[in-house]
Parts: structure tokens; C-alpha cells; sequence
């Protein structure tokens, strides 16, 4: 233990302060002001911004999300169509060997009359394939363009124009057209 010429370290330490200007009185008001500003900054700022920055978090997470859940929708929706495509195909083909056997048996005539009849049925099967596929297509470009509307205005946490509307679904449109 250090000790003063004349008294002890107590004594050398308030020689020090009073040399310095340091007041006890002083000292612990700003203590106290520091621990109330620390305490206010804590309570009215950082939290805030902690949760705003979570609840920011959030949305992008669930607008990933959705961009998977539209993807996966997509696929399910392209198998869908090549499932139907190749069922009809499949269901043509069935078509034409039976009217070819059956034309065998017949006379030229009715020969000619079943494959005209089976060419038929194939472009009636063609037809109602492509319109079902232009009708799903229709149905996911607008389903699609809705949700990539609802997505943006959920990651962008603004309320979207109908002329930000319009213009993203035009966009999705091309992009699913390509």
C-alpha cells in the first residue's frame, strides 16, 4: 500500500480530485443522466428498429417463399399439360389403329370413311388440347401475375399504382411467353 509524505492514500486521492475539479455531487448526475439517456435510447430506439428490421426479415422471407410456391405451381401446371398432351396422344394413336383395323375388313369406301373419321377426332383432340392449354396457360399468367403483384407489394412494403400493376403483369406475361 502506496502512502502520501504527510497521510494516507485517502487524503493524496482528494488532493488529486480538487486539483482536477472533480465533485462527487457532479459526478453521480451524470451518472445518472448517462444511465437515463442509455435507458430512453434502449426503450424508444433500438427496439423500434430491432423490430422493424425483423418484421423486414420476415417479408422477404415470405416473399421467397411465394416465389417457390409460384414455381412449384408452374411445374405442376407444365406436367399437367404435357400429362394431356401425351394422354390424347396416346388416345389418338388408339383411335387410328382401330380405324385401321376396322378398315381392313371393309370395303375401300368405308375405309376412306374411317380414317377421315379418325383424322377428325384427332384434330378435334388437337383443338381441345390446345384450347385446354391456352386456357391453363390464360388461368397461370394470371394467377402468376397476381401473386408476383402481391409479392412485390409485400417485399416492397408499398401500396402498388394500377400502373405498377398493369406494367408487372405485362412483364410476367412476356416472361412466361418466352
Amino acid at each position: 500500500m502506496l502512502l502520501a509524505a504527510d497521510g494516507s492514500i485517502l487524503d493524496l486521492a482528494k488532493e488529486t480530485g480538487t486539483r482536477f475539479g472533480f465533485a462527487v455531487n457532479l459526478f453521480v448526475a451524470q451518472c445518472i443522466s448517462f444511465a437515463l439517456v442509455a435507458f430512453l435510447l434502449h426503450r424508444f430506439a433500438y427496439k423500434p428498429i430491432l423490430t422493424v428490421l425483423e418484421e423486414r426479415r420476415k417479408k422477404i422471407a415470405d416473399g421467397l417463399a411465394n416465389a417457390e410456391k409460384i414455381r412449384h405451381q408452374l411445374a405442376d401446371a407444365e406436367k399437367q399439360f404435357s400429362d394431356k398432351l401425351a394422354a390424347a396422344g396416346v388416345e389418338a394413336q388408339r383411335i387410328i389403329e382401330e380405324a385401321r383395323e376396322a378398315g381392313s375388313s371393309l370395303r375401300e369406301r368405308k375405309t376412306q370413311e374411317a380414317i377421315a373419321e379418325a383424322e377428325g377426332i384427332i384434330a378435334k383432340a388437337r383443338e381441345a388440347t390446345q384450347l385446354d392449354r391456352d386456357r391453363i396457360m390464360s388461368e397461370l399468367k394470371r394467377e402468376v401475375g397476381r401473386l408476383v403483384i402481391e409479392t412485390t407489394g409485400k417485399v416492397t412494403g408499398k401500396v402498388l399504382t394500377s400502373e405498377d400493376q398493369r406494367r408487372l403483369s405485362e412483364e410476367t406475361a412476356r416472361e412466361l411467353a418466352a
